[in-house]
């Protein structure tokens, strides 16, 4: 994109040769730029009133209309020629015409108006551009003065003169033209003119009223500070009066002078006649009348002029009084004012320091703002992707509640399931162990120990950890329990074998079945029952471990309670009498591994109907344990005189969140039980309702419970011994090596030690140490095992 060219502004009047000497100049400045001359012309305002004619200036009242209409365009055409010539003297440089035209005020401020206007960096000004839009040269220089003096700083202004650059200085109210080399080449006296320095001098408010009417003769009597406004174009126009007369005063004395040094005139000659010296003498008199009369009408002016002059004396001798009176007043002002500004100038340091913090808290704020606008932006972000994040778990949430009811349906319909295969295996068990044969059947002791393994310790069966007389055996392929009786404990031989015999005849759901016996061993086997005692479920050490927190919730102790009550209803109600078990406590209830409950007999029952009562307050005893996870033995009336919602309060946490309902009805059941002589069928039924709102509510999905359950070892075909933990009688999940050399799981022998046994579980020596050692190869081992055959890690024998 080219550059904009610069404009030249050059002000030139109607001298030809200074306007081309102007123009030279400014093109030799500028001639290595790009420019533009712009010229300005001012017409000639101050004879606006008058026209050039043949015959001289003549005002243009004096010329017809249609005359002065030609002596203007004349005028006109006369100015364009010279325009014409000043733009061909210009040659290739681009040229633009500025005419100023009717300007009322004088030519020096429209120039310093048009500098401001149209924003003018560089002025060439020729000295004859004032000379022609004035009356006289020194206005015009004055001008010149004016215009260096009022001009804008952005103007650059440069006069020329004959074709050089001059340049204006002043000093003590002079003024100095002087070329390049600082040789004067004019010099001038700036003075204002009287109509000026009186206007400064009696100026007031615009505002102030006027009385045009009043003439000077007046104004002793009415003068005011208002009226010297119209003072001032009187002592004017008094003033241009007196230059004028002076100068005809000037005339007539130079006239009086030519008079005066003139030859005097001769004597009349000697012969001239009487007639004609009396008419020179005539004439001569005639002359000095006329004189005469001249000198009385000019004293006559003087005495004017004199009251005029001092008239104007007097005003202005007044005006300075009152000036000088005002002048004191204001320079008492100015103390007042200068005091005030330094308070003021106080005030606006106090304001910019105050500016000066606020515009730092404003920075600090505005700082603010763009810090919580990226983190409004961020959280905005983030609060979209929540948002997004939040309609995926919405639906995801809608899909995994419909699996949800899905599984909860599965849930119930295998729920369902697992009820009617506990009572069927329960009741298939019975049938099953009729059908082979086992009834009465005795057993060799080599039978036994095959069994047994000789009575090996890793089949010695546990209970809260201590061992037992009953052992793990296998017989045609069916896990038994084999219990050894001390011969202490049996009378004789004939009373052992007719117990066992009427034993082998009873066949319930919820009664452990005889398979068989041996005399000579002193022992019954039993068919085996999974998941141990009652006893171990509620009160075992071990219920901290993972294995009973899987156990007994509260659907299964109501549903242990009312199998319990089937298994003890079928034995009182015996014929011709009713057998009673008299040691009915947790420890002699049995769970398979489906966690039915089956009631465990012992040799020395009887048939005392006097017992009955014994076996109701024994049941509702349990029905509280079952409750509570508490053994009630020996506390039997404070159960009975506890309130049913203290009793609530302590409910077994273990089995979870217990219905209250079910609850308070339980509890007032093993109250009854335990106060009154109510018959068990009573008990049964009511327990029979427990229980079947209890399933409806499991069923229902109205209260969450934990499917419990085991594995039989039976299905599981032949577990290697070595991987069973000799404590807790299940697979290891991680073996540890203690001081005995046994392996051991590391919750059950850590469990074992800090109970207070310093002794070998399996061999009853004091441990040297109680250092455990990780069994790596053994836990590869099973673990390769589990692989193989599918099986849960965790299960009970």
């Amino acid at each position: 994109m080219e550059t904009q060219a610069e404009k030249v502004y050059v002000a030139i009047g109607t001298d030809l040769q200074d306007g081309f000497g102007t123009l030279k100049w400014a093109l030799q400045k500028w001639s290595s730029h790009s420019m533009s001359i712009v010229i300005l012309y001012a017409a000639n305002n101050p004879y606006k009133d008058f026209v050039y004619t043949p015959f001289g200036k003549l005002p243009a009242s004096s010329v017809s209309e249609e005359k002065l209409k030609v002596l203007r365009k004349i005028e006109e055409g006369e100015i364009d020629k010279l325009l014409s010539k000043y733009i061909a003297f210009c040659g290739k440089v681009k040229v633009e015409i500025l005419k100023i035209e009717k300007y009322d005020e004088p030519i020096q401020t429209v120039l310093v108006e048009l500098i401001s206007r149209l924003r003018i960096t560089k002025l060439v000004m020729g000295i004859t551009f004032m000379k022609s839009s004035s009356w006289k040269s020194r206005s015009a220089i004055s001008g010149s003065f004016y215009v260096f003096r009022q001009k804008p700083d952005f103007c650059e202004l440069f006069i020329i003169c004959g074709g050089k650059l001059v340049f204006l200085r002043e000093e003590n109210n002079e003024g100095f033209v002087e070329d390049d080399q600082g040789v004067m080449v004019a010099k001038v006296r700036e003075r204002n003119s009287l109509k000026g320095w009186l206007g400064k001098m009696f100026a007031e408010s615009a505002t102030i009223e006027k009385n045009p009417g009043t003439s000077p003769s007046s104004s002793t009597s009415n003068d005011s500070p208002y009226q010297w406004e119209n003072y001032v174009q009187e002592i004017e126009n008094y003033f241009e009066q007196l230059l004028s007369s002076n100068s005809d005063e000037e005339d007539h004395e130079m006239e009086n002078d030519i008079l005066q040094t003139s030859p005097t005139e001769p004597d009349m000659p000697q012969n001239m006649s009487t007639v004609e010296k009396s008419e020179v003498l005539k004439n001569k008199i005639c002359k000095v009348r006329e004189v005469i009369q001249l000198k009385r009408k000019e004293a006559k002016a003087n005495v004017e002029r004199r009251a005029r002059a001092e008239w104007a004396i007097c005003s202005c001798s007044r005006r300075a009084e009152e000036l000088e009176a005002r002048m004191k007043e204001e320079m008492a002002n100015r103390v007042d004012l200068n005091t005030e500004l330094d308070s003021v100038k106080e005030d606006i340091y106090e304001v910019q320091s105050e500016v000066e913090e606020k515009k730092n808290k404003l920075n600090s704020i505005l700082e603010l703002q763009r810090e919580l606008a990226n983190k409004l932006q961020s959280s905005s972000l983030a609060k979209s992707l929540a948002g997004a994040q939040l309609e995926k778990a919405v639906t995801t949430r809608v899909e995994m509640v419909r699996e949800i009811e899905e599984l909860r349906r599965q849930r119930d319909v295998l729920q369902r399931r697992i009820e009617f295969c506990k009572e069927r295996d329960a009741i298939g068990m019975a049938t099953r162990l009729n059908d082979l044969g086992f009834n009465y059947k005795e057993f060799t002791a080599e039978e036994i120990r095959a069994a047994t393994d000789d009575f090996s310790e890793r089949l010695r069966l546990k209970s809260s950890g201590d061992l037992t007389s009953v052992y793990i055996g296998h017989i045609n392929h069916i896990t038994v329990a084999i219990k050894l009786y001390d011969s202490i404990n049996v009378p004789s031989l004939e009373a052992f074998q007719a117990t066992v015999k009427l034993l082998g005849h009873i066949r319930h759901p919820h009664l452990v079945a005889v398979i068989g016996f041996c005399s000579e061993l002193r022992c019954i086997i039993f068919e085996y029952m999974h998941n141990g005692c009652l006893r171990d479920a509620l009160f075992s050490l071990r219920r901290s471990s993972k294995r009973r927190n899987q156990g007994l919730n509260w659907h299964a102790r109501i549903r242990i309670a009312a199998e319990v009550c089937s298994g003890l209803g079928f034995l009182h109600s015996a014929q011709p009498k009713p057998i009673v078990h008299g040691n009915l406590n947790p420890s002699k209830i049995l769970l398979d591994c489906n966690l039915a409950a089956k009631i465990c007999f012992r040799l020395d029952w009887c048939c005392n109907e006097s017992y009955v009562l014994s076996d109701m307050q024994a049941f509702g005893n349990l029905v509280l344990q079952l409750l509570t996870g508490r053994n009630w033995a020996g506390l039997v009336e404070e159960a009975i005189v506890m309130d049913h919602e203290a009793l609530i309060g302590v409910l077994d946490e273990m089995a979870g969140d217990w219905p209250l309902e079910l609850a308070v009805e339980l509890a007032g059941i093993a109250m009854r039980c335990l106060s009154t002589n109510e018959g068990l069928a009573t008990v049964m039924r009511d327990i029979d309702k427990v229980r079947k709102k209890a399933d409806d509510l499991v069923v229902g999905g109205e209260c969450e419970v934990a499917i419990e359950g085991g594995v039989d070892i039976q299905d599981s075909s032949n577990v290697p011994s070595f991987f069973l933990c000799p404590i807790f009688q299940v697979v290891m999940k991680n073996p540890h090596v203690a001081a005995d050399g046994f392996s051991y799981e590391l919750e059950a022998i850590e469990e074992w030690v800090g109970t207070g046994h310093d002794t070998s579980p399996m061999t009853d020596l004091k441990l040297s140490h109680r250092l455990l050692t990780p069994n790596h190869t053994l836990r590869s081992l099973i673990h390769d095992w589990h692989n193989k055959r599918s099986i849960p890690l965790n299960y009970t024998l």
